[in-house]
């Protein structure tokens, strides 16, 4: 069958338009036409943070015989005076019994993380590894340091560009990771690999006067700098990754402040996500393939990767998966005795359905725990659409893994029994919205839940026992207030003439498949957010991520009924990568 091909639309795949004529409603009412008024609305959603990460300390036995844990947040939001992303961090204290939340609320007020790069506590909470970065905005200006606090003081620090064992330290969550040795003894984390010095044929050197009138004409001899590959290039991983080319594994002695980057990793692969094996007897780690080509790594799960392990002592480097596929963020189980691993095809479209996968230490036994859902069954399991697992995901008894996933137009909560295979959601049923799961440490969940006019909030629970997973008791920490002025709504479309997207996009879906369509409504326009487009969804959750420009209007005939824009008309709007393509939010702010 020969394929159509069509010239995909210069527009938005998702439109914010008026849901329909209204007479109650004047254009003058709906109808913005001056940028300081869309200025305003930004600068008003700006103040709204985002959560990034959370943590959980070691628990605390009072002398009453309570027991109480502290719970480390950290977020970001946009500070337009500064005109940058800042980080801050806010603590909460969590009051609990054996299986249930007694008390929870925040300890003090935010408090700015400024430089703050990575951080990670150590295994039993005594300690707590800091990456943070010092100096100018300029090339060659910004440092690192690597430090080391214990309770109210900090023990170390360690100047990383000073000792000049590699680059850049990875910070992102493709690559970066810190991660502590079960000892305690040692930190390991991703780092540039250090380029040889590179100089021009016709750079001038300086004349050492320090020496004797013999030795005054005698020049600087640099650190054997190659001349003429200054600007060499380097390929690098694509977007959101730039200037990240090399990676290497390093390992710092806590107490000797020595630093060794490790040898034995395959010179074909970028290593990353990183942990210490059990009995910290070497690493295991992610390696993506440098070929075909390394750009586009950051929102593609099917770049071809494997799961290896490399040796400390004899410095052999170990395969420990299929390297014909893709893996993502593997996670050591408490009892240190099996890893849980994301496994994508490779070479194929990106955010495809995953597998969970299972390698036991101990018998070098790979199985698959959750496979590939081809079809989507009523209301049934559709399968693993997340790119990475949350960093703490194993359950106490390290039988069960909890993991968040896309599920037609929401994202939800799932706990897995590794030894059955068996799936059951701990948030069905509940407020619609999507959830993310942060954190889980001896039962005790952290997650975000938040909708399209709702900011997140965070929540904590215990994961219930087994067979009894949806009686989830959710405890929020601080609630966040809504924004009136965003009402939304699903609606279920059962013919394809009622789609936003394109016709090519059209011929994926298979003629009567049901999709969904939420419609927010702020004053009286209508954004309609269709779930399911492409290789991606457009998940019920809080936009972050947005930023103001001017836009054509969608033409009449790209919209549906209802929906129609006045083509080549503009005006102001805010702009966010949610979902397949760019989506309009708040105010329609078309000229008139």
């Amino acid at each position: 069958m020969e394929r159509q091909v069509r010239e995909r639309p210069a527009v938005p795949v998702v439109f914010a338009a008026r849901a329909g004529p209204d007479p109650a409603v004047s254009p003058a009412q709906v109808l913005l036409n001056e940028p300081e008024e869309a200025a305003a609305l930004y600068r008003d959603l700006s103040r709204q943070p985002a959560l990034s990460a959370a943590c959980l300390g070691p628990e605390v036995t009072t002398q009453y015989g309570g027991c109480y844990r502290t719970v480390h947040t950290e977020w970001t939001q946009r500070d337009l005076e500064r005109m940058e992303n800042i980080r801050f961090c806010r603590q909460y204290l969590v009051f609990h019994d054996a299986d249930s939340v007694v008390f929870a609320g925040p300890a003090g007020n935010s408090v700015e993380t400024r430089g703050e790069l990575l951080s990670r506590e150590s295994p039993s909470g005594t300690m707590k590894a800091v990456l943070r970065k010092a100096g100018g905005p300029g090339a060659g200006e910004e440092k690192q340091f690597l430090e080391v606090w214990e309770k109210n003081r900090k023990l170390k620090s360690f100047n990383l560009s000073a000792l000049e064992k590699h680059g850049l330290v990875y910070e992102d969550d493709c690559f970066g990771c810190l991660s502590w040795s079960h000892s305690e003894t040692h930190l390991l984390y991703v780092a540039e690999k250090k380029r040889p010095k590179a100089e021009s044929f016709f750079q001038t050197k300086a004349l050492d006067v320090s020496g004797s009138d013999d030795e005054v004409a005698r020049l600087k001899k640099p650190d054997q700098a190659i001349k003429g590959d200054q600007f060499l290039f380097y390929e690098d991983w694509g977007e959101n990754l730039v200037s990240k080319s090399t990676p290497v594994l390093c390992v710092l002695d806590v107490e000797s402040g020595n630093i060794s980057v490790l040898e034995g990793v395959p010179e074909s692969v970028s290593p990353g996500q990183a942990f210490w094996a059990p009995g910290d007897t070497g690493v295991v780690f992610v390696g993506w393939w440098h070929e075909p080509f390394r750009l586009g790594i950051r929102f593609c799960t099917n770049r071809r990767s494997a799961l290896y392990y490399v040796d400390l002592i004899g410095g052999k480097c170990e395969l420990l998966s299929d390297d014909s596929l893709a893996v993502s963020s593997p996670r050591l189980s408490p009892d240190q005795c099996r890893i849980v691993y994301l496994r994508f095809p490779s070479l194929v479209p990106h955010q495809q359905c995953g597998q969970l996968c299972l390698y036991d230490w101990y018998t070098r036994v790979t199985s698959v725990v959750v496979d590939v859902v081809p079809r989507q069954l009523g209301e049934n399991f559709s399968g693993i659409y997340c790119s990475l697992l949350p960093p703490g995901c194993w359950s106490a008894d390290s039988q069960r893994v909890v993991f968040d996933s896309a599920q037609r137009s929401r994202q939800d909560l799932f706990a897995v029994d590794t030894q059955m295979g068996s799936v059951t959601s701990l948030t069905a049923g509940g407020s619609g919205g999507s959830w993310k799961l942060l954190t889980i440490d001896r039962d005790l969940m952290v997650a975000q839940f938040s909708t399209p006019s709702r900011p997140p909030c965070l929540k904590v629970g215990f994961l219930p026992p087994e067979g009894k997973e949806q009686a989830v008791s959710w405890v929020s920490l601080e609630e966040a207030e809504p924004i009136p002025e965003i009402s939304w709504s699903i609606r279920l479309a059962l013919t394809l003439k009622q789609s936003f997207c394109s016709p090519a996009t059209l011929q994926i879906r298979p003629r009567g498949t049901p999709f969904i369509l939420c419609h927010c409504l702020d004053a009286a326009p209508s954004h309609a957010l269709q779930d399911g487009l492409c290789s991606t969804t457009s998940e019920l959750s809080w936009l972050h991520g947005l930023w103001p420009g001017q836009h054509p209007l969608p033409p009449r005939q790209c919209g549906p009924p209802g929906c129609e824009g006045r083509p080549g008309s503009r005006g102001w709007g805010f702009w966010t990568g949610w979902g397949c393509g760019s989506i309009q939010l708040g105010r329609q702010l078309a000229a008139a």
